[in-house]
């Protein structure tokens, strides 16, 4: 079997797939870099284009904070102006965040109501949205990017929150399987469906019961799956979660020009429960065990993704990849401010046989 063909793209618009087989380095390339799989390409953004948002994301030109306390005036409480006069919140109070999310799904994306329990985790509704619009062009490869109720994504690990399968919905009316270990998380998710009338019938949750599995339990034989999505925990222990979450409260106050303050676990702006932030082994070790268990679903899936935090997971992902035999490997790279994202995403299936199975399930024939 031919070994994956791995990309990354730093451009909004996917390219479809290439040859089979080691492709042309591109003359982007920069040439400090030498760490990477020997059948990848790496793209670099133009320059001034690494901090923008995906081209179809409505956040592309900041939060309309007038526009936002207009239809959710409860976000007004925490509106403030900087000391550059411009409008914003204390990204370092979770009530804030939370409110503004709100807000947003509101504002933005037509839901009525949206809540978290206190500590959940409390997703960027601007970098959350950028993952699906690029899915959509991963899916498209290449073509005129459609809404289509046909089109149906498995969520792995939705969290208290549900935002990738709401997201998923409301945009590109997506149909979505949302699991997660947490049964309290799934039981907000429920509240939220409850209390939105667009999305009853269009969302569906499952429990996983094994906390060293991802796909096993989950998906079942009668199941097919456009995409597969996931944001895996990326901390190894609740230690290691809780450092990285106070040192993001220390940079945020650092960038509004404060000394940092002595903060404790419970006031973490983005909050976030066990299984949403850590798990034995970290990242690495879950995307170690769903690209093993992907296999199994090869048949049943078009497009398996998932968000990589840190780069160093990337190589052994390939490796990984690569010993399974996977027709197509694809790396895409985000960032938002000076937050870099990668979304790895890999198929079983050629190009050919990816573009067959996408146009008869939008077809419908």
């Amino acid at each position: 079997m031919p070994k994956p063909a791995i990309k990354t793209a730093a451009k909004p618009a996917m390219s479809s797939a290439g040859k089979r087989g080691k492709p042309s380095t591109p003359k982007s390339l920069a040439k400090s870099q030498t760490t990477k799989p020997k059948t990848a390409s790496k793209l670099k953004a133009k320059h001034g284009e690494q901090k923008r948002l995906h081209p179809r994301n409505l956040h592309i030109n900041g939060y309309d904070f007038p526009a936002l306390m207009a239809s959710y005036p409860k976000l007004k409480t925490f509106v403030r102006p900087t000391p550059y006069g411009a409008l914003s919140i204390d990204f370092a109070d979770p009530l804030a965040v939370k409110t503004l999310n709100a807000a947003l799904l509101q504002h933005h994306y037509g839901l009525a109501f949206w809540d978290i329990p206190k500590g959940a985790l409390c997703p960027p509704i601007p970098g959350r949205v950028d993952y699906l619009h690029y899915l959509a062009d991963l899916l498209f490869e290449g073509g005129k990017v459609k809404r289509s109720a046909a089109i149906h994504a498995l969520d792995i690990g939705t969290g208290a929150n549900g935002v990738y399968a709401i997201l998923g919905h409301q945009v590109y009316d997506w149909q979505f399987v949302a699991s997660d270990i947490n049964p309290q998380s799934l039981t907000n998710v429920q509240r939220i469906i409850d209390n939105n009338p667009s999305l009853q019938g269009h969302l569906s949750l499952r429990r996983q019961q094994d906390d060293k599995a991802v796909f096993k339990g989950i998906i079942q034989a009668s199941d097919r799956f456009e995409l597969t999505l996931c944001n895996p925990p990326f901390h190894g222990s609740l230690k290691e979660a809780s450092e990285g979450s106070l040192r993001k409260v220390r940079n945020l106050q650092l960038n509004r020009g404060e000394q940092p303050k002595a903060t404790s676990s419970a006031t973490l702006n983005f909050g976030g429960q066990a299984a949403e932030l850590w798990c034995q082994g970290g990242e690495k070790q879950f995307l170690t065990t769903m690209i093993r268990e992907s296999q199994a679903f090869a048949e049943q899936c078009l497009w398996f993704t998932s968000l990589v935090s840190k780069q160093e997971n990337l190589k052994p992902c390939y490796q990984a990849l690569e010993k399974l035999g996977v027709d197509t490997v694809k790396t895409i790279e985000m960032q938002q401010g000076n937050k870099v994202t990668r979304v790895l995403a890999w198929s079983f299936h050629s190009q050919a046989k990816r573009l067959q199975w996408r146009n008869q399930v939008i077809s419908g024939t």
